[in-house]
């Protein structure tokens, strides 16, 4: 539709007139002519459905009123001018209502306004020039929506009245809320008028109180090249800032949503005012790719009784179609539509917001009128009216107080404003995908400063920037507030979203994947239930399995002359020790107690020394049994007895050092947190490191001493080569513990155990191999070697 703001739109005859300015239409053209052309009137397009509805609201208040018993004998009339969204249309539509629109050639006016109070406008700045003309008149002027805190200045703006709070309580109401959230770090968009700029000053002010530091402060107009605006865009998009406060009029959040949709600005988390944040046509599907999730702060929200119905029987032309359709794809209209059956801007009334406020504002200059009346009889209050007398109205409008007939109190304070309060609104999907405007907390200035900002628990899904298990690391060169989300180091965690710091997890806890949580540390020992504890315990039991097998191969053949050669007793004995020391490396895998710890060590020094001291009493019967066989050597041979002796004192020497390190510093089981940070190791202490060494020594130095016995007997007779096993055993014996010891050093956790087993079966294995393999051999598969002519052949043809 197109219109002109140049005369009323809709106007109706009363005792009392009251004015209306509206932006019935959001543009305005203005063509270029020459100056010899005389200039045409303005023309406005694109129609705004809200503003008419706050039209509409209006005349509904006031026909409302006419059918009260509110202002007996006394009918209210209107004139109601389109402002067209600018301030050149609304200074032409406030004078055409002091003025009239009455053409005459007298030289002078009749002196009195046409109207008595005038409701408008919606921007602040188009306010802002009507207050200047009707100023010096005292005519009252009620905003609906014009919220700059500017307009509070009762010295500049005496007769100016809002039934919308000031943007004062709303930018501070902001602040609050950017704070509440910890956006700490944020953008900021602006109307380039007296909105946007007192707006944003304001709240940039309280903003800095709160810690939070705004990135950049951009500012467009409606009117701005598309360039600019991309230029704002841009700036938006390049920023590092994840939340945006958009303080725009509606119409400059249009031109801004535009652009962002073409350049699919996105990622966003935008805090809207009260201008726009519940603007219905905004919240569509298309949009909610760039703005889905808004918050801001609007009016409560309130129903007006029958305006519905009023709506609907006023106008059944609004239906998406054109009166003069500009291609095919317009629908024409007809007329002959029913209203019922759409639902538009205008029609819908379930977020009556900001027509609420017009609501209130006719009924404040009717009970302003009425305070009057009550001062005077009917005739003479409209002869005032007419003459001059408009202050009166403005003085009782200063000390209304009512209750409107939705239970709402109206009264404004010494500059004019009412009241602040807020709802808190999210845009939210509902089920069927619509976007909704749920109320998730409100503002109240009335209350004390540390209740006015109240968050509805579990109304809003909060917004944030560092998530549990990561930490705000300021970025270099920006201020405090702009940081950066950095992940806690391991170890560490965060357990609150925005944390500034990590928390350190206690010692036997570490942190899980996601840095969020605690948990206990992964225990590790060598188990049974692993693969390496099981082929350890497969190889320990084939050698006990050998050992036992190699015992009843001796039992079997035990006249035969190899086994008795080989010294029965001592070769059972050893056979014996070498079961207890596969079966001894068992008791160091499983879970590490105080029973184990200290059988495990002691257990592997005694059955080894008691090992070794028969292996060594072996090699000296064998070489002094050579000995003796040799003419003229004196030497005796070594009697069962002294093999006893020697084999019980080199076991029962290694008992005491065993029982004088359980008695002074026993091993124990401890949590060895040093080597893994993100394990527990659990294992056996030494407990006295000496006594673990002096064990390992003494084993050692009978090793020792069988090598160099057996190193120097190895030229016996080929037949009875004992002598050579017991060499070649031991120097494996030898081997295996000298490269045990780097081995074990440095070897981390559970491997430290495996390694020390490792040990203990292969030196087991060398010693069950070397000596008793190749005697199980003859007697077994060579049975005509185990004669003693064939044993003792050489050793007589050498001898001799």
């Amino acid at each position: 539709m197109i219109g002109s703001p140049e005369d009323p739109v809709l106007s109706k005859d009363g005792d009392v007139i009251i004015g209306g300015a509206f932006s019935i239409h959001s543009n305005i053209t203005l063509e270029t002519m020459l100056f010899t052309e005389k200039p045409q009137g303005l023309t406005c397009t694109s129609f705004d459905f809200r503003e008419f509805r706050f039209v509409q609201t209006m005349i509904f208040g006031i026909e409302e009123i006419n059918n009260s018993s509110l202002l007996p004998n006394i009918s209210i009339g209107y004139k109601i001018f389109d402002s067209c969204s600018s301030t050149l249309a609304s200074m032409r539509s406030v004078m055409a209502l002091i003025n009239g629109q009455e053409l005459t050639a007298q030289e002078t006016c009749s002196g009195h306004s046409a109207v008595q109070a005038i409701i408008g406008e919606s921007e602040s700045s188009s306010t802002i020039v009507m207050l200047r003309a009707t100023g010096p008149f005292r005519i009252p002027v009620i905003s609906h929506f014009a919220t700059c805190a500017c307009l509070s200045n009762r010295k500049e703006y005496p007769s100016f009245f809002r039934t919308i709070p000031s943007d004062y309580f709303q930018s501070r109401a902001l602040a609050q809320l950017v704070k509440y959230f910890g956006w700490t770090w944020v953008g900021a968009v602006r109307s380039d008028n007296d909105y946007g700029n007192n707006g944003m000053a304001t709240f940039m002010e309280e903003a800095r109180k709160e810690g939070v530091c705004v990135e950049y402060s951009e500012a467009i107009l409606r009117t701005n090249s598309k360039e600019s605006i991309a230029k704002v865009v841009e700036v938006i998009r390049q920023g590092t800032a994840k939340v945006l406060v958009a303080f725009l009029a509606l119409s400059e959040m249009d031109v801004l949503l535009e652009e962002a949709l073409a350049q699919n600005m996105t990622g966003l988390q935008w805090i809207g005012s009260e201008s726009w944040i519940t603007a219905r046509y905004l919240a569509t599907e298309k949009t909610s790719k760039v703005i889905s999730g808004a918050i801001g702060f609007t009016i409560n929200k309130s129903k007006i009784p029958g305006l519905k119905d009023f709506l609907v029987k006023f106008w059944e032309t609004t239906f998406g179609c054109q009166f003069t359709p500009k291609d095919a794809n317009e629908k024409l209209c007809t007329g002959f539509e029913n209203l019922k059956e759409i639902n538009n801007t205008f029609t819908d009334v379930s977020e009556l917001r900001i027509s609420n406020n017009v609501y209130k504002a006719v009924y404040a200059i009717a009970h302003a009128l009425q305070n009057t009346l009550a001062c005077t009889n009917t005739n003479r209050l409209i002869k005032m009216l007419m003459f001059s007398q408009i202050f009166q109205v403005f003085h009782s409008l200063q000390s209304v107080n009512f209750t409107m007939p939705t239970g709402e109190s109206v009264y404004f304070d010494s500059n004019g404003d009412p009241t602040a309060r807020y709802e808190l609104v999210n845009w939210q999907k509902n089920p069927a995908g619509d976007i909704v405007f749920i109320t998730v907390g409100h503002y109240d200035a009335s209350l004390p400063s540390d209740e006015q900002f109240a968050v509805i628990s579990g109304s809003l899904t909060d917004t944030v920037f560092c998530q549990p298990g990561f930490r705000q690391a300021q970025i270099k060169g920006r201020p405090p507030c702009c940081f950066a989300c950095v992940q806690c180091p391991v170890g560490e965690i965060t357990n609150e979203t925005d944390s500034v710091e990590c928390i350190r997890c206690p010692l036997e806890y570490w942190s899980n994947d996601n840095h969020s949580l605690c948990v206990p540390k992964k225990v590790e020992f060598l188990s049974f239930d692993e693969n390496m504890g099981i082929l350890l315990t497969v190889f320990a039991l084939t050698g006990v399995s050998f050992t036992v097998a190699v015992g009843l191969v001796f039992f079997y053949f035990i006249d035969t002359p190899l086994v008795k050669a080989s010294n029965t007793e001592l070769s059972f004995l050893l056979l014996f020790s070498l079961t207890l020391c596969f079966l001894c490396s068992l008791t160091f895998i499983g879970q590490p107690s105080k029973w184990s710890c200290m059988l495990r060590h002691t257990a592997f020094g005694i059955i080894f020394a008691l090992c070794m001291s028969c292996v060594l009493a072996r090699t000296i019967a064998v070489v002094m049994a050579f000995r003796a066989t040799v003419p003229g050597n004196s030497l005796p041979q070594c009697s069962m007895s002294v093999q006893r002796m020697s084999v019980f004192c080199c076991t029962l020497f290694q008992v005491i050092i065993c029982t004088l390190w359980l008695a002074l510093a026993p091993p124990v089981p401890q949590k060895n947190m040093a080597h893994y940070t993100d394990k527990v190791i659990l294992e056996c202490d030494l407990g006295s490191v000496v006594g673990f060494w002096a064990v390992l020594g003494y084993v050692g130095l009978l090793a020792a001493l069988c090598f160099v016995l057996a190193f120097l007997a190895r030229k016996l007779p080929d037949n009875f080569n004992e002598a050579k096993f017991i060499t070649f055993s031991m120097l494996i014996f030898c081997a295996v513990w000298i490269t045990f010891i780097p081995a074990y050093v440095s070897s981390p956790g559970k491997f430290t155990v495996a390694v020390e087993i490792f040990a203990i079966l292969a030196s087991s294995f060398s010693l069950l191999l070397c000596i008793f393999i190749p005697k199980c051999y003859i007697i077994m598969l060579k049975p005509e070697q185990n004669t003693r002519k064939k044993l003792m052949g050489k050793t007589h043809a050498k001898s001799q």
